[in-house]
């Protein structure tokens, strides 16, 4: 099983934008100018993908069956305002598609979508690590995975657990 691999299809956007803030360190890209250019978010428009990407960042923990890290507007609310519609080819193949394709939220919602319809939404997850909190997408066959990475943060978790119960 690759830990490392990007989740399939558009949830690799998501995490890739829960992903902008290194928890541990502080390190911000949305703080950047290049960093805000690969989500198309403006330095005025930043403070609102932070608040959506910590919104993102709960729904990823509740999907691993944790606690939220810090209290939010919940997720919904922020995506109200990005409306999807159903388009349909010659074909007659049906497809959602944003109404405003260049809104943040409105990527973000056609992303959960489909996520959603293809059921891989709920296997992107956020680390349990309190200092990490990375989203990852858990591959593992009966979705139980706790943490990014059992090398990383699982075995600090495992350790923390065996010297606890040392003492």
């Amino acid at each position: 099983m690759n830990e490392k691999a990007p989740p399939p299809g558009a949830l690799a956007f998501v995490a890739a934008l829960v992903n902008t803030l290194d928890v541990a360190t502080g390190a911000d890209s949305l703080d950047t100018a290049e960093g805000r250019a690969e989500f198309g978010v403006s330095e005025r428009e930043a403070d609102d993908a932070k608040e959506l990407r910590e919104a993102l960042r709960v729904a990823c923990l509740a999907h691993a069956g944790h606690r939220p890290h810090r209290t939010t507007r919940p997720l919904s609310q922020l995506l109200a305002h990005a409306p999807l519609l159903v388009t349909v080819d010659d074909s007659g193949a049906a497809r959602l598609q944003p109404a405003d394709p260049a809104p943040l939220a409105a990527r973000v919602a056609h992303a959960i979508a489909e996520a959603t319809a293809a059921g891989t939404w709920l296997r992107l997850k956020a680390c349990e690590a309190g200092d990490c909190l990375w989203a990852y997408y858990d591959r593992s066959p009966a979705a139980r995975r706790r943490w990014c990475s059992m090398q990383v943060c699982g075995s600090r978790a495992k350790m923390r657990t065996y010297r606890s119960r040392a003492r």
